[in-house]
């Protein structure tokens, strides 16, 4: 397999390859080759007669061949692209007939799939024969805490400047949603003057997430017990719970006391074995290893529970349907207080 920026290098250098089979659970790698391929195959006088865009839901694989096997008009080469490929029917007869095409492209044609949420089915003789063709590209999902050097390697290609933690502060808000990542990053990139850091205080301006009441100081409140930080964020939080959804706020706590119990296991093994094992980027263990000291191993899992807890509470779950702000409070007080709530447990 190759990765996205060598098929874009080579695309770059008008060194193409017949097929293009894009697939995986990773939209936003295949729409991004789909568009360099776009830009970089024909000029836009020649789009007009030798681009063709059709969708898989629309088509057949016997029909995308049959245009693949045409011949371009005015020009050197046509292309073919096929978006949502994931919808197109892979009958016997297709697989046969793409088998076939797969082994004898026609040269003046670059054909593109487009093969979208999920891989496909390499048990096919079709595409084992693409594979072996090297027009195979599989697009894998980031890993959760990859997002945040993803973000960087974005923020420099956009020519964007940032101080140090907010690549960390944009990947807990965003998400793993790449192409929202690159929307809002675009915008900051309209934003922003020349010359100018995005720091803490510009992104809350132009995202609305806060540099100082998020998840991301409130992990770290909790994680040191800092009672009164933990406590001034929560109530920013209740009174902003359109920025700051409960759900998500309990997802990535979840995270990080889960990580915290997976930090206890591997107590004394280097630093490197740690971070891989934990999924975690070495430098986020000193985050770890301070909370480690006020949640020992059986606090860390009481706090799985009381977040459990909170989120049936958040699903109306119980006596009384409470606001999540009440419930946010409830749950980081209890935390907080989780070596005096031991017995209550």
């Amino acid at each position: 397999m190759v990765e996205l920026e060598s098929i874009v290098k080579n695309i770059k250098k008008k060194d193409f390859l017949p097929i293009y089979f894009f697939h995986g659970e990773e939209p936003y790698f295949i729409d991004a080759a789909v568009k360099v391929l776009e830009n970089e195959v024909l000029t836009e006088d020649e789009k007009a007669f030798n681009q063709t865009v059709v969708y898989g839901k629309d088509t057949t694989y016997e029909e995308v061949l049959s245009l693949a096997r045409q011949y371009p008009m005015m020009g050197d080469r046509q292309m073919i692209i096929v978006k949502e490929a994931q919808d197109l029917q892979m009958t016997d007869k297709a697989n046969e007939a793409l088998t076939a095409y797969a082994e004898n492209p026609v040269p003046s044609t670059v054909l593109v799939f487009a093969h979208k949420h999920k891989k496909a089915d390499a048990k096919r003789k079709s595409v084992k024969k693409i594979k072996d063709g090297g027009m195979l590209f599989y697009s894998e999902s980031i890993r959760d805490y990859k997002i945040a050097a993803f973000i960087k390697q974005r923020c420099e290609a956009f020519g964007i400047k940032t101080a140090p933690n907010i690549p960390n502060l944009l990947a807990e808000y965003l998400g793993t949603d790449l192409s929202r990542i690159d929307n809002e990053l675009s915008k900051l990139q309209l934003a922003l003057k020349n010359g100018e850091t995005l720091d803490g205080t510009l992104v809350e301006r132009h995202i609305g997430i806060s540099k100082d009441f998020n998840v991301f100081e409130l992990q770290r409140a909790l994680g040191t017990k800092n009672m009164a930080v933990a406590l001034r964020i929560v109530h920013y939080m209740g009174k902003n719970p359109k920025t700051n959804p409960l759900p998500m706020i309990l997802a990535n706590l979840y995270s990080f006391f889960s990580n915290l119990i997976v930090y206890h296991s591997l107590r004394g093994e280097p630093d490197s074995v740690i971070s891989s094992t934990m999924g975690v980027p070495p430098f986020a263990l000193k985050d770890y290893a301070a909370a480690a000291r006020f949640f020992p191993l059986k606090y860390a899992t009481r706090v799985i529970s009381l977040l459990r807890d909170a989120d049936l509470k958040n699903k109306g779950l119980g006596a009384n349907q409470l606001p999540e702000g009440e419930i946010l409070l409830e749950l980081v007080y209890k935390i907080l207080n989780i070596d005096k709530m031991a017995v209550k447990l």
